[in-house]
């Protein structure tokens, strides 16, 4: 952090605050990358060490989780890291479309045009880690390749990062699919949140069956995240816990 602010990247008190409870849970973590501006990235809480220890352990990693606990940055500073440390050659970002019904030929102009709005967070993760122009480079020559979920079907992907966001909102049939295009000399990572699903009525999220199904799996890793690996705004923590208890009442 002092090396961030030396840099003239701004450091705010809530990054002061994630950086001492992250300090005194279990020691200084090693940072992971920087940002195009110069801040260190570092896992903040348990959840998210636990995370980045199942990444470089797995060949497939679950994290799943509410909004604002990293998940998705993590894995995409993991991706760029392997990709700069030569460890893959690629990295594929992918998302369903859910709000096109992964059917976007009814929306108008040409594919960067219709998916780009669905695909938005994954570039600006991607822009807060590497330099614009770095960025444009590798998404022009294919290192990085940013497509929805339908786009993934009957290939295999060999030597590459691959990451699957908002997992939630693929059925089990489009999870099965995605989990099987691994090949050779990849890492997957699948990010969501199975209290968010946006499917239709009567679709139920693959990601549902997920701890059922892999818990235990050699080579596979789950880790749940909850309120308090929330990194954004501390009232999100707070949001997120109330949703929770909401959720609950309804239970019982």
């Amino acid at each position: 952090m002092l090396a961030a602010a030396r840099a003239g990247a701004q450091v705010t008190p809530d990054d002061v605050a994630l950086a001492a409870r992250a300090a005194g849970e279990r020691g200084i973590p090693p940072t992971l990358a920087t940002t195009a501006r110069g801040r260190e990235i570092r896992p903040k809480t348990d959840g998210q060490r636990a995370l980045v220890a199942s990444i470089d352990a797995n060949t497939l990693s679950f994290a799943l989780g509410p909004a604002g606990t990293g998940k998705t940055f993590l894995a995409i500073v993991m991706a760029v890291r392997a990709l700069k440390a030569r460890h893959v050659s690629r990295i594929i970002l992918s998302r369903p479309a859910v709000e096109a019904g992964e059917k976007l030929g009814f929306l108008p102009g040409d594919l960067k045009e219709k998916v780009d709005p669905y695909l938005r967070p994954l570039y600006d993760a991607l822009q807060e880690l590497l330099e614009d122009a770095t960025t444009q480079r590798y998404l022009e020559r294919g290192t990085i390749e940013v497509a929805p979920l339908a786009y993934m079907r009957g290939r295999t992907l060999n030597d590459a990062f691959v990451i699957l966001d908002e997992a939630q909102n693929a059925t089990h049939e489009q999870l099965k699919m995605f989990l099987t295009r691994l090949g050779a000399g990849s890492k997957m990572v699948v990010t969501g949140d199975d209290t968010q699903i946006d499917l239709p009525r009567g679709l139920r999220s693959g990601l549902l069956e997920v701890e059922r199904l892999f818990e235990g799996v050699d080579d596979v890793g789950i880790v749940r995240l909850g309120e308090n690996d929330v990194v954004r705004h501390p009232l999100v923590g707070r949001i997120v816990a109330a949703y929770d208890r909401l959720a609950h009442e309804h239970l019982k």
